[in-house]
């Protein structure tokens, strides 16, 4: 697909959404801002601090967000942590938040290449039953790769970061999504729940989107979150970053 003018809304929180919008400025596209959820802060970081005093206790850290990651490394340095145990390893689920690990000096162990149980669990060890994992992520993050790990074994303790919340769109983006564009992105299942709720409160019926736009996920989990809505999707990036979502773009 040509996307020359096309009209692509980024559901994405604003304050993650300018390298989306200028890789679509790239290629002539008309990126609109339609933010339906926001990241916000813990009000209490008493869980998880604790839980980052004893990291010795794990054997693997999983990050499955940048987010995830820049809590991590700021709780780290408010904790005075300057390092983490050596013997403690450490997934980052996606390139982009293994981007952010190098950032703070840190390699990752281990970035699959899809973010599905399936291609995460082999990487993680042969055998891994009895091994401690953990998860910090958001209050909304899925259970599946939690359930897949318990399920062979491991011993996980999922631990909130930070809070994923609803968001309103700004009049103008509402009304360009009422005049019609072509092409909605979501890039997590949060968005694609925060999608469906912005859609609900403003009369808008998801069956029924102005322009017939195209659906495109970054990935399978984000697809599948899709499908369960009733969105059809018509794009999937096969690799899950955003630069590859603008490459499935092209190609659809």
């Amino acid at each position: 697909m040509n996307l020359t003018h096309k009209r692509i809304l980024i559901t994405r929180p604003r304050a993650q959404a300018k390298e989306f919008a200028n890789a679509l400025i790239m290629e002539r596209a008309h990126p609109i801002f339609f933010p339906v959820i926001e990241i916000t802060p813990l009000s209490d970081f008493a869980v998880l601090d604790a839980v980052l005093q004893s990291l010795g206790q794990y054997n693997w850290l999983i990050l499955t967000s940048v987010q995830a990651a820049n809590v991590f490394f700021k709780r780290l340095k408010v904790l005075g942590i300057n390092q983490i145990p050596q013997h403690l390893r450490v997934a980052a689920i996606g390139a982009r938040t293994a981007l952010g690990l190098a950032e703070h000096g840190l390699t990752a162990d281990f970035v699959p290449n899809k973010y599905i149980a399936e291609a995460i669990l082999p990487g993680l060890g042969q055998d891994i039953s009895g091994k401690r994992f953990l998860l910090p992520q958001s209050d909304l993050a899925r259970e599946i790769l939690a359930q897949e790990i318990r399920s062979t074994g491991g011993i996980v303790d999922e631990v909130v970061a930070y809070h994923t919340v609803p968001a309103q769109p700004q009049p103008s983006a509402l009304g360009a999504l009422r005049a019609g564009i072509d092409v909605v992105t979501f890039a997590s299942p949060s968005s694609v729940n925060g999608f469906f709720g912005v859609l609900c409160k403003n009369g808008l019926d998801i069956h029924r989107l102005p322009g017939n736009p195209l659906i495109a996920c970054i990935g399978p989990v984000t697809s599948a979150a899709a499908r369960e809505v009733g969105l059809p999707v018509n794009v999937e990036a096969r690799e899950h970053t955003i630069t590859g979502l603008v490459a499935a773009l092209k190609m659809a």
